[in-house]
């Protein structure tokens, strides 16, 4: 158990919270990586892959050093007074991504049951409020167990796929096009994901030691990208007409043609969005938390549950007012471009700086 939580429980919570808004659906991927033709999307996937461990590792190690595992105390350790402009970009893209995720629990619920769209909203915004009620280990021990059922459902869907498309797949995947730009696909996709990492440093308390720090943080990068490439190479069956499927994920389930493979996979999504939901949510709690921590006290419970209910409430009350095309089209290149100035980049140069010139007198043991 102690292997699980140094090493492993990071990605996995990374993994949790990136897959509702990452590539939940199939579109993302075909956004950054298939449309740069089959192999530009692998190397694409590559450059992801890399992106996320170094940035991770890095920011493990920063969080170890200084005993930060909250974004607010981690974000003014790196950048002092500027750490609040990384909460109004946090804060921002909270609210667009559990917008978008409540619109599609919604949908989903209403294709699997029948049910009202409202119905969705509600079940997701229920279930993130007590999650997030209940605290870090709860939510540790639920994203972990969960991770672990999407896991299974994909390799699933990778295993009946090469079955029934097994030819096609092989024929696809070494397929080139010309001009593809995969280098900068898998740049754009590393850096709108990447900047809730902060918000998850909740996950990294049991990292002890620099080389526990790394190995987490590759872990957590490889973790991450794996259900991508799954149901990437999954969706190269339906090359090239899965580039035009709004949901390529469905498209694909619907083709392999198991009713009860596609309503178990649909669960899980469903899920998925109630992860990242909590994830991000959690993230924003301990960062009020470390106030109260500072102070020697405890965040009480119930007001936990208020925050969580009361962001999820003007969430999806922005998507109904703003609409949830114009909120997606114009936040998240935004959001991106956000992350890069206030996380991404001073990691990266102030951060491993840092590393580098690091006394471990003061920061604790190798």
């Amino acid at each position: 158990m102690t292997f699980f939580k140094k090493y492993l429980l990071p990605g996995f919570i990374f993994q949790s919270v990136l897959i509702g808004g990452g590539y939940g659906t199939g579109r993302e991927l075909v956004e950054f990586f298939l449309t740069q033709g089959p192999v530009g999307g692998y190397r694409g996937l590559m450059v992801t892959l890399l992106i996320w461990a170094l940035v991770m590792a890095v920011t493990f190690e920063l969080a170890r050093m200084g005993r930060r595992y909250d974004y607010r105390s981690f974000l003014n350790d790196l950048l002092g007074k500027g750490w609040v402009v990384y909460e109004i970009v946090y804060v921002a893209g909270l609210i667009i991504i559990v917008a978008v995720l409540g619109s599609a629990a919604g949908e989903l619920l209403r294709d699997m049951f029948d049910l009202p769209k409202a119905i969705g909203g509600i079940l997701m915004m229920g279930l993130v409020a007590f999650f997030t009620f209940r605290g870090s280990a709860l939510i540790e021990k639920a994203l972990s167990v969960w991770s672990f059922a999407l896991y299974a459902v994909y390799i699933g869907v990778i295993i009946l796929s090469w079955h029934a498309f097994g030819d096609k797949i092989r024929a696809t995947a070494v397929m080139h096009v010309e001009g593809s730009r995969w280098f900068w696909g898998g740049v754009k996709y590393a850096a709108y994901n990447i900047g809730i990492v902060p918000a998850i440093l909740f996950a990294t308390r049991h990292i002890e030691r620099r080389k526990e720090a790394f190995t987490a943080g590759g872990l957590a990068g490889a973790i991450g990208i794996i259900p991508g490439v799954l149901i990437y190479t999954a969706m190269l069956s339906q090359y090239p007409d899965v580039l035009s499927q709004a949901v390529p994920a469905n498209a694909l389930l619907a083709k392999l043609g198991s009713p009860v493979f596609q309503f178990i996979f649909q669960l899980i999504l469903f899920g998925t969005f109630v992860e990242t939901g909590i994830g991000i949510i959690h993230g924003f709690n301990e960062r009020v938390a470390g106030i109260y921590h500072e102070r020697n006290t405890e965040m009480p419970r119930i007001l936990r549950f208020g925050l969580a209910l009361g962001m999820m409430v003007v969430a999806i009350y922005l998507a109904g007012a703003i609409g949830l095309v114009a909120l997606i089209a114009k936040g998240y290149g935004t959001l991106t471009w956000g992350y890069w100035i206030v996380y991404l980049i001073p990691v990266m140069t102030i951060g491993v700086w840092r590393i580098v010139r690091s006394n471990t007198t003061n920061y604790g043991h190798e």
